[in-house]
């Protein structure tokens, strides 16, 4: 399903992975096709292909979880430092909708935790989600619930100098009026916005329309999928993020199983490039 495209070396690959006409840069989400890499090997993998940084989803084998001791949480943060890879943070699948109040307090206190590990492995935010607006509870109850889960969690991390990166995610929360309302509500300046390339943002008034309606409160981190699968419109959604001088991360959250995921990464860094230079 996708094919291999080789590279040369080394200085080449890092040049590809901040093209010269656009401060976007190309990383991954560790989720699928670096699931079962350990640590040592998904940044030694990042390297060989030029995609420098990555998104750390959690449960995967590299294992970087709150369990880690204060010397295993060092080694980890030096690892990245004595390599090409940024970490950027933690991709969780914290959620605020849950009309259980135990359940939220929950949610709340993991995201907490691991806004530390964030800060202690050297990394800039943790990803959190919505996740839906559950039956039976007025959506504006749970939009107002989500919104102050964010602030709560945001002003907490600011104390860390973290990052609160708000997945575009799940059931009616994912449709871009319902995270605007969302985000109406939210008043802490380190909670953002992670655009996430779902099919509801061609719904009407369409993808630029949809875009602009939340682009006030982009961050640093944008998911995409494969970019030679479907008929999601990369090639206009990357225009949108140089029309507003976007320089974070276009991060590739893969669902595709390739046989070379190497070969794999590297052709998808190579249409990216060719999608920001047009």
């Amino acid at each position: 399903m996708v094919a291999g495209f080789g590279l040369a070396a080394l200085p080449w690959m890092s040049a590809m992975a901040s093209p010269k006409k656009s401060g976007m840069k190309f990383g991954l989400v560790t989720y699928e096709w670096a699931k079962d890499w350990d640590l040592p090997t998904l940044i030694a993998n990042c390297e060989k292909t030029g995609v420098l940084g990555v998104e750390l989803r959690t449960q995967h084998a590299h294992a970087v979880e709150t369990n880690l001791t204060s010397s295993q949480r060092e080694e980890v943060k030096k690892r990245f430092a004595d390599s090409s890879v940024t970490c950027l943070g933690y991709g969780s699948n914290y959620e605020y909708h849950s009309p259980d109040p135990a359940k939220l307090k929950e949610n709340i206190a993991g995201t907490k935790e691991y806004i530390k590990l964030c800060d202690d492995i050297g990394a800039t935010g943790i990803k959190v989600k919505p996740n839906n607006l559950p039956d039976g509870v007025p959506p504006e109850k749970t939009i107002a619930q989500i919104a102050a889960s964010f602030n709560e969690v945001g002003k907490f991390a600011q104390d860390y100098g973290q990052l609160i990166r708000v997945e575009v995610h799940g059931h009616l929360t994912q449709n871009i009026p319902n995270m605007k309302a969302i985000f109406d509500q939210v008043t802490e300046p380190n909670v953002k916005v992670c655009w996430n390339s779902n099919p509801e943002d061609l719904l009407p008034p369409g993808l630029e329309q949809n875009f602009h309606t939340l682009s006030k409160w982009f961050g640093d981190t944008v998911h995409v999928r494969e970019f030679n699968v479907g008929d999601y419109p990369y090639a206009e959604l990357m225009k949108l993020f140089s029309g507003i001088n976007y320089e974070g991360w276009i991060l590739m959250e893969a669902r595709t199983q390739p046989e070379d995921r190497i070969a794999a990464l590297k052709e998808q860094l190579k249409i990216f490039n060719e999608l920001v230079a047009q």
